[in-house]
Formats: C-alpha cells, structure tokens, sequence
C-alpha cells in the first residue's frame, strides 16, 4: 500500500512537493512550486522567479506592514528578528 500523503490529491508533483517539505518549506510555498511544476516543468518554475530583497535589508516598520498583510498574529510586539523568522516561515 502506498504511503499516505499529507498534502491532499490537488498537488500536481508529489515528489517535488515532499522535497520542498523535507527541505522545510511551508505546506503553501511547496504546494505553489509543485503545482507550478506540474503545470510547465521544473526548469521553468526555477527560471520564473522575481527579484526580492532579503528582508534583512527591510526596515521593522515595512517587516511589520508585511506581516500584517500575511496577518501574522503578534506582530506589534516582535522584534526586529522576531519578525524576520515569522515572515520567513509563512
């Protein structure tokens, strides 16, 4: 019997997904990239993406503002690294 899957039948590259998991992305970015795979190819998907600044370079204010778009609960009284770490795991 095979294994069960944790991530649902909508994902469109279970081997991808999983490895994207494994590698500790969240169940969102690996089911984004996955499907994003499976609807081109992997090479494409690696080619496709934009440029973003690291959040390093972000001021607390506008790692706030983000957060609060990502509704990250207790934002308002994380620090500066604090914020970083949350951001970086949505």
């Amino acid at each position: 019997m095979p294994a069960k899957k944790d991530h649902g039948a909508s994902v469109g590259d279970d081997e991808l997904y999983e490895k994207i998991r494994a590698e500790g992305g969240s169940k969102q970015k690996a089911a984004r990239i996955a499907n994003a795979a499976a609807n081109t190819s992997r090479s494409a998907v690696g080619r496709k993406g934009g440029a973003s600044g690291s959040y390093d370079d972000w001021t607390v204010e506008d790692l706030r503002k983000r957060a609060a778009e990502l509704d990250i609960s207790g934002r308002s009284s994380m620090r500066r690294d604090e914020l970083i770490d949350a951001l970086r795991d949505s």
